[in-house]
């Protein structure tokens, strides 16, 4: 029987992910919008792009909350050697006695809850497609043999914006399977002493778990219940279209300066996480400021610059806000 969206399922999601991003602070300094944002992916069933300079503390973040969520971790570091086998596994021969030998399938670190895929755009375009299926279909084909993964089940992937060299950028398929790209910033003076006190110091506090799988794929059953009316339903839908240039939707800005808009995993993107973002602010309706929170990173790796774009210097987070702007005008 699914759990319900009631008072005290919602106080309890509530509760659990205080208490998630209390146990993941003693480890991390700030980045409370950026905890927020992962948790809020993780409890809607996504996987996360997180992208940011070296040292920022994203590897530290995903095996943190490994830790705090009490679910079996790996960490897979992407290289350009690192081969498909290495990463969803290989049919081995084991001698038996009786038969003489026989394949076996050993699986790879792919199979785990939380799958680190660390610096992912360093690894071939060969490699980085072994994890498309178990991103999207939760399951991993090696020969004739398909094997589904352990739920709950997400990919935690970084990647350093400045670095070009050696680097494979995600084609667009791969990216639409990351239902959030989130940016990570430079710490402040105080954070960054912070820091420096807490990994230069004596020894760190230790983590305690604070949940399990079972209990977070009922969290996400709770959140799969909050309503969504449907004039808020037509305004996240509406931002999707409006990343198109050729839609009736579309703004002046997005005609002048992309190529191609979201998909429809956008939408489903915006949504299921606004659901999130209602149910933690205690609430059981999704808010269009839900909408607005959630579609920058739903979208900002879904909008295509064309030239001119690129050539000025717009971000697709410039996109996106200006598309809001103009959704809002014409619901007024």
């Amino acid at each position: 029987m699914e759990p319900k969206a009631n008072e005290e399922n919602v106080k309890q999601v509530v509760d659990t992910v205080a208490r998630i991003e209390k146990e993941i602070a003693k480890h991390m300094v700030g980045q409370k919008e950026l905890i927020r944002q992962v948790v809020i992916c993780i409890l809607a069933g996504g996987n996360v792009l997180l992208e940011g300079v070296p040292g920022l503390g994203k590897t530290r973040l995903v095996k943190t909350i490994g830790k705090v969520l009490d679910l079996k971790f790996s960490r897979i570091q992407f290289t350009p050697d690192l081969m498909p086998a290495d990463v969803v596994g290989t049919n081995i021969i084991v001698k038996s006695d009786e038969s003489g030998g026989m394949f076996k399938f050993q699986p790879g670190p792919v199979f785990s809850n939380i799958v680190l895929a660390d610096e992912i755009n360093r690894a071939t375009p060969k490699t980085q497609s072994a994890l498309l299926e178990a991103m999207q279909e939760q399951t991993v084909t090696v020969g004739n043999n398909t094997y589904k993964m352990p739920q709950p089940f997400f990919v935690l992937a970084t990647q350093n914006p400045i670095e070009m060299e050696g680097t494979y950028p995600l084609p667009e398929a791969q990216l639409d399977r990351f239902m959030l790209k989130l940016n990570v910033p430079f710490p402040t003076l105080e954070e960054l002493t912070e820091i420096v006190l807490m990994t230069t110091g004596s020894e760190e506090e230790e983590i305690s778990p604070v949940t399990n799988g079972e209990e977070i794929l009922n969290m996400r059953q709770i959140a799969r219940q909050i309503p969504v009316a449907g004039p808020v339903l037509k305004f996240a839908l509406k931002l999707v279209l409006a990343t198109h240039p050729e839609s009736e939707y579309a703004p002046q800005v997005t005609q002048k300066y992309v190529r191609y808009g979201s998909s429809p995993r956008g939408a489903q993107a915006i949504i299921s996480a606004a659901r999130i973002r209602a149910i933690l602010d205690g609430r059981y309706n999704v808010a269009f400021e839900d909408i607005k929170y959630v579609a920058y990173p739903a979208l900002r790796h879904r909008i295509f610059l064309n030239f001119e774009g690129l050539s000025e210097g717009m971000s697709t987070d410039d996109i996106i806000g200006e598309i809001i702007k103009e959704i809002e005008k014409t619901q007024a």
